[in-house]
């Protein structure tokens, strides 16, 4: 399968594999965000979209387009054809500068990058139809009061995922008892005696707890009784593919 990517520019900005790593996540003791594998399986499912060069964006808190101003960090002559003020009211818009084309039926979902935090400005989400579109889209912040932010050069402005949508459609949620499962209650009651237990331990000192230090069930796609195990298909990683020129 591919994703079709086709450049608007002579120099577009770089989309390279989304990265597990976050600043905010290495300033944990022992990176303790690390172990949390649905977040870093987020973080890097996915393409971003990096910032050619580095700007300041500040919003005055006016409803006009002129009351966002844009200052790159040195002198940008197509600095209108990346970041403007197109929108108003505190949306700060940016260009991916690409027309993208996705398999029938796959669309792509347009966003900041997963667990990415900026203060005072926050990525809007966006569903595109790639499989027809024949235009490029835009990726949109908006301030969440007024203030100034800092893009720098190649942080991530824009994520991409791809996703069968209208697959969606055809599920219908369904509230049971987890009684009503026999096998998925016997293996939550076991995760839950060992989790409670590994609390207990590590809570009144245990060294053989503290050497442990966190349960690894998930991250590791283990089932902690007897009745079944993770599929083959569990992942702890994400090896997204570089771009190539085809």
């Amino acid at each position: 399968m591919e994703l079709e990517c086709y450049p608007m520019t002579r120099r577009p900005p770089d989309m390279v594999p989304a990265r597990q790593s976050r600043d905010w996540m290495d300033a944990f003791i022992s990176r303790h965000p690390y172990r949390c594998l649905p977040m870093t399986m987020a973080n890097s499912t996915g393409w971003e979209i990096l910032c050619p060069f580095g700007f300041t964006a500040e919003w005055n808190g006016g409803p006009q387009q002129s009351d966002i101003t844009i200052t790159p960090d040195r002198p940008q002559p197509e600095l209108d054809h990346f970041v403007t003020s197109h929108f108003s009211r505190g949306v700060l818009t940016l260009h991916p500068q690409y027309l993208f084309r996705t398999p029938p039926g796959w669309g792509m979902m347009c966003s900041g990058s997963p667990n990415h935090i900026k203060d005072g400005i926050q990525p809007l989400v966006g569903l595109i139809e790639t499989d027809w579109l024949p235009f490029p889209f835009t990726m949109n912040w908006l301030f969440t009061r007024p203030g100034r932010v800092k893009f720098a050069k190649g942080e991530p402005f824009c994520f991409i995922s791809l996703v069968e949508h209208k697959k969606m459609e055809a599920f219908q949620p369904v509230i049971r008892t987890l009684e009503s499962n026999p096998v998925i209650k016997g293996q939550f009651d076991a995760w839950n005696r060992e989790r409670t237990s590994f609390n207990n331990r590590l809570a009144s000192g245990d060294p053989d707890a503290a050497k442990e230090a966190w349960q690894r069930f998930y991250f590791k796609g283990e089932i902690p009784d007897k009745l079944g195990t993770a599929p083959a298909t569990h992942s702890n990683k994400r090896r997204m593919k570089n771009p190539r020129v085809g």
